[in-house]
């Protein structure tokens, strides 16, 4: 199987934690395609840790929780199916889940051959309770397992950027790995990991993305990754970032229940376009004032430019930037056109650079095109 574009989707942890069931994630899916999310790209409804009973078959296998659970997964696989969305779930590489719930540590191709019976088309694999074995033959174990189980299932790898997981990750036949620790619903916690991928920029890829962690846009502080929780603008960064450095986009609110605000960033056309561009060139910095001030650049296919100012400072700032910096010489008599795609709007043509006030947890987005001078 390969995984060519960030994978988008919707998972229960976030919002929901163990209070999870039939009815909700059934309910999710039927949220998910009656507001538009599906039609705008997020396919994946996981149900993540907490849905097994805590101890296994007498034949070994894991066993849905009747409570929780009570048709099966096979029955709730195939009404998600029937939305026109792929269903996902939740292992551990560990001894136990990170809720000390069985894992498929020595069970790795029980699972996979019973993941693939119950129609999962996408496994969250964590990294609780480690035993002392490397984590990169953890997860080859699980990786072939899926790879050889009959169907396709995407291995979302969740070690959390641990173990020096950057050298060998890509090795296990993981499709996407988290690249950075748990996010919870405050700017700080979105502020932090967003400056701990500036060193990990060069480890974004297709076909094995980097996962900044699921999104908390629309949490508003509630549910079980609830904080602080963040205002509308700090979330529209926050999906910015993660959609510029080509992050999955797996939303983690409660899809039921969101706000005209939450499903209008959520769904912005041209910002998902810049996370699925088909070319998945690699994202760099052509400015980091003392990695607060941040400008990202990609190339995207046909020769257009993405173009992110984050200000992550408490205050507005003032930042600015020059062409030549993203490859494009003053002498090559080329300008860019600038569109920006939270105002929707083309906002003119600039010929060597841009200068712009962006406001404090504040982001600008734009498309750039190149046209003659």
């Amino acid at each position: 199987m390969i995984v060519t574009k960030p994978p988008m989707g919707w998972n229960s942890w976030n919002m929901f934690g163990a209070n999870i069931s039939d009815a909700l994630i059934r309910q999710s899916a039927d949220a998910l395609v009656e507001s538009g999310l599906r039609d705008a790209g997020y396919e994946y409804i996981v149900i993540d840790d907490c849905w097994s009973l805590r101890e296994r078959d007498a034949e070994g296998r894991l066993v849905p929780d009747p409570e929780k659970f009570p048709e099966g997964m096979k029955a709730l696989s195939d009404y998600v199916h029937s939305k026109g969305l792929k269903f996902g779930m939740y292992s551990c590489a560990g001894t136990k889940t990170c809720a000390r719930y069985p894992s498929s540590f020595e069970h790795e191709f029980t699972d996979a051959a019973t993941f693939a019976q119950w129609g999962v088309d996408f496994l969250k694999y964590d990294y609780c309770n480690k035993p002392r074995i490397d984590g990169d033959l953890l997860y080859k174990r699980m990786g072939l397992a899926l790879a050889t189980c009959g169907r396709d299932i995407l291995f979302s790898a969740c070690n959390w950027g641990a173990d020096n997981s950057v050298e060998w990750i890509k090795s296990t036949g993981a499709h996407m790995w988290r690249s950075t620790g748990d996010i919870f619903d405050s700017w700080q916690s979105v502020k932090d990991l967003a400056v701990s991928q500036i060193e990990r920029q060069p480890y974004f890829s297709p076909c094995c993305f980097n996962d900044m962690d699921m999104l908390v846009v629309g949490l508003r502080g509630r549910g079980n990754a609830g904080l602080t929780g963040c205002t509308d603008q700090e979330y529209r960064t926050h999906f910015s970032y993660w959609a510029i450095l080509q992050s999955p986009l797996m939303i983690g609110c409660d899809i039921r229940q969101m706000d005209a605000a939450t499903l209008e960033t959520l769904t912005n056309p041209e910002i998902i376009a810049i996370n699925q561009d088909p070319a998945f060139r690699q994202p760099y910095l052509i400015l980091n004032w003392g990695r607060s001030q941040l400008v990202w650049a990609k190339q995207l296919e046909g020769g257009d430019y993405a173009l992110g100012l984050f200000n992550l400072d408490d205050d507005s700032r003032h930042m600015d930037f020059y062409w030549w910096d993203l490859g494009l010489p003053a002498a090559a008599g080329y300008a860019l056109s600038i569109r920006d795609l939270w105002l929707h709007e083309d906002i003119g043509i600039f010929p060597e650079g841009m200068g712009l006030d962006v406001p404090a947890h504040g982001c600008r987005m734009f498309r750039a095109r190149l046209t003659r001078r």
